[in-house]
């Protein structure tokens, strides 16, 4: 019985290799479980693919199916078609208690870009109850995926670790955005850029219920396809001052190497629209929006990435300090779940192996105690104790080194052997 994972993840891979592994819809995922199935009948799998992580877990419980990195590599290879030269240096591999406790860290979002973040918990729900549905779980990955989710619960209910947003775009709208707008639904957003940072902006904009996205870029192409992933309309870069005057909500990650917008600019477009709260996030690097455009008028708020990240490094902070407790349950959770574990590798043989010799003892004690029909109760009782003790004190060696063994995957060679060497059934 062993549990492997293959990771290839956001802390050893970039996003071309991951993006070559991932497995990114439903169809490619019952695809692969179909492959699985044919390659590894014996085998269990549960496939979590996201876009910071690609992750294969598989287990098998079964002597004749023994898993190993390979068997996963090649798999893998074979099913995208992709010489494993391509990315087995940007993948790792686990096994036995590693394993568990990897999948334990990432569900309880240890091992996430942004640390805490809760979206991870329902990714590992869907790739488990999606592998259930194609019939690739069993008795080990329900164990292990059961077991996961209750230590996520634990880790969320007894410590502090999601508290505190650490992403800058989750702080620029959960934070400073909520400070000014009750409701986003209601609001108009200009977007300038189409970059990562946009995109990741517009992803939690779009959580808050924002509807109307405008988005200008000088590549217009990339404005396009920035704004039809979230339903939004695009225009030309020399509107821009006049949407600057309609955008309640101004999202700037240009990255241009000069100020794009002045106060004297930003005061001329203010002059001849209404003075409504308008919310600005400057995320350029350097500033798109001079600092000063903030004082053109006391309904102008506008936030550069300077004092976003002195908020996401505060609540890093916060959050640092629970992570010695996160880890203290996960560990306490791994223990325990790798004792039930491998006593299932171990418990039959161990409990076939007492019964043995507790016959063998209570045969030979009967043959002692018939040849000498003196002994009273006291005597018997001693000769008793002394016997078990000596059966207890030669099985205790091998029995330890057999759960020790199990500890990191199914001893099978150690097993195989205690059967024959006792002549124990299978």
């Amino acid at each position: 019985m062993n549990v492997v994972v293959l990771s290839c993840n956001h802390h050893i891979a970039g996003l071309e290799v991951r993006e070559k592994l991932a497995f990114p819809s439903e169809e490619k995922l019952s695809l692969a479980y179909g492959k699985w199935r044919e390659q590894h009948p014996d085998a269990e799998l549960v496939l979590l693919s996201t876009c910071n992580r690609v992750e294969l877990y598989a287990a098998a419980d079964s002597e004749t199916e023994r898993l190993s990195a390979d068997h996963l590599v090649k798999f893998v290879s074979e099913f995208h078609c992709l010489p494993s030269d391509a990315f087995v240096n940007s993948v790792i591999y686990q096994h036995g208690e590693q394993a568990v406790e990897h999948l334990f860290e990432v569900v309880c979002s240890l091992d996430s870009m942004v640390l805490g973040e809760p979206q991870i918990v329902q990714q590992v729900k869907e790739a488990y109850r999606f592998a259930h549905q194609n019939n690739a779980c069993g008795l080990l990955t329900n164990m292990l995926f059961q077991q996961a989710l209750k230590v996520s619960g634990r880790v969320r209910t007894e410590t502090r670790l999601s508290e505190g947003r650490v992403s800058i775009a989750s702080v620029a709208v959960g934070d400073f955005g909520r400070s000014i707008f009750t409701r986003f639904d209601n609001k108009t957003v200009l977007v300038i850029g189409a970059g990562a940072m946009a995109e990741e902006t517009l992803r939690y904009l779009k959580d808050e219920g924002v509807r109307k996205i405008v988005v200008i870029n000088r590549n217009r192409d990339r404005a396009d396809a920035l704004a039809s992933q979230f339903g939004g309309t695009t225009e030309t870069f020399e509107s821009l001052d006049t949407w600057l005057g309609k955008a309640d909500v101004i999202v700037s990650t240009t990255g241009a190497t000069e100020t794009l917008v002045d106060r004297e600019r930003f005061a001329k477009v203010r002059s001849q629209t209404e003075r409504k709260p308008v919310f600005i996030l400057d995320l350029g690097a350097p500033r798109d929006f001079s600092p000063d455009v903030r004082r053109v008028d006391d309904q102008v708020f506008l936030f550069d990435i300077d004092a976003l990240e002195a908020t996401c490094e505060q609540n890093r902070e916060l959050r640092k300090s629970e992570i010695v407790r996160a880890r203290e349950i996960i560990a306490q959770q791994t223990e325990r779940f790798m004792h039930e574990f491998y006593h299932r590798a171990t418990g039959p043989v161990i409990q076939q192996l007492r019964d043995q010799m507790g016959d063998i003892s209570r045969s030979e004690l009967d043959l002692l105690f018939r040849r000498m029909p003196g002994l009273g109760d006291i005597e018997r009782a001693a000769i008793e104790k002394t016997v078990h003790r000596i059966i207890n004190k030669l099985l205790h060696p091998p029995l330890e080194t057999l759960k020790g063994e199990a500890k990191s995957g199914t001893p099978h060679g150690l097993l195989d052997a205690i059967r024959r060497l006792f002549n124990l059934a299978d």
